[in-house]
């Protein structure tokens, strides 16, 4: 399938439409953030008074700080963004290498790398997270790190199962008697059957390393130098927002995350049917 195809098929799907639509607009508000946010949260001596309503200065009012909290969600969705598909490609990457590895080698190297997933199954992830981000630090590109590091077993078991049904199909056994080499069968023809479910998951995948940055953020544990959703959030339960009825602190930035996650789910569900012939079938009938 074209480039262009699988585009204008994305674009025909209702849901689809919309989710492009929003993480369209969203990627262009975190690229222009220098141009369209009313303030710099960045600089200290941009602030006004603290914890204002809406007002015409402040178009969703300002924090415990003084910060304007419109500027902080233009400028948050920079490392929302950034984290969530940075990484997502990551994690499908690393998890496509070594569910295709698994599921074609066999033997002790499906065994070492299943029986390591189930260690990383077993193991709670988010305590897991806070201990990663206490000792290694908390800068964003460390937490996509460990976003990675604990991320990448599910979709390797999803690759692997996959990879069992095709490793003995016709085409795989006429490439091995031409003498093509394994790597060459894993890249040229394993990794482009098994592409749309990577494809697939990635993007869902986004949504949820995008919400799980902003819940360690929340949580305290996020980059103490970047602005993001998460942390705004953070900084709203720690001021008491919601106990004094400031929503203005609270709803901007939920509603943010929330909306990114839906249209990275809405493109998710629409590849999912672009790439997946029965489910086409399904949504026509």
């Amino acid at each position: 399938m074209s480039l262009w195809r699988f585009v204008r098929g994305l674009l025909r799907h209702r849901l689809g439409r919309w989710g492009v639509l929003i993480l369209v607009t969203m990627t262009l508000v975190a690229l222009l953030a220098d141009v369209i946010a009313p303030y710099d949260p960045y600089n200290i001596r941009e602030r006004g008074r603290r914890k204002q309503p809406p007002s015409a200065e402040h178009w969703l009012g300002t924090d415990g700080a003084g910060l304007d909290i419109l500027s902080e969600v233009i400028y948050g969705a920079r490392v929302s963004l950034l984290v969530g598909t940075v990484t997502a490609l990551l994690v499908s990457l690393l998890g496509a290498m070594v569910g295709i590895l698994a599921g074609y080698a066999g033997g002790p190297v499906d065994t070492l790398s299943m029986r390591f997933a189930d260690v990383l199954f077993s193991v709670p992830g988010l305590p897991l997270m806070i201990i990663l981000a206490t000792y290694l630090g908390t800068s964003y590109w460390t937490i996509i790190l460990i976003f990675t590091i604990l991320g990448w077993a599910g979709l390797s078991r999803l690759v692997r199962s996959q990879v069992l049904s095709i490793v003995h199909l016709e085409y795989i056994e006429a490439a091995r008697s031409y003498g093509a080499s394994h790597w060459r069968i894993m890249w040229r023809h394993i990794l482009p059957a098994v592409s749309s479910l990577v494809i697939v998951n990635g993007v869902m995948l986004a949504a949820g390393m995008m919400l799980a940055e902003a819940g360690l953020s929340f949580l305290g544990f996020g980059d103490p130098k970047a602005v993001s959703w998460g942390k705004v959030l953070s900084l709203a339960q720690s001021g008491h927002a919601a106990l004094f009825g400031m929503w203005w602190w609270v709803v901007p930035p939920g509603a943010a995350i929330f909306v990114t996650a839906l249209g990275f789910m809405l493109v998710g569900l629409a590849l999912e049917e672009q790439l997946n012939p029965y489910l086409r079938r399904v949504r026509k009938r």
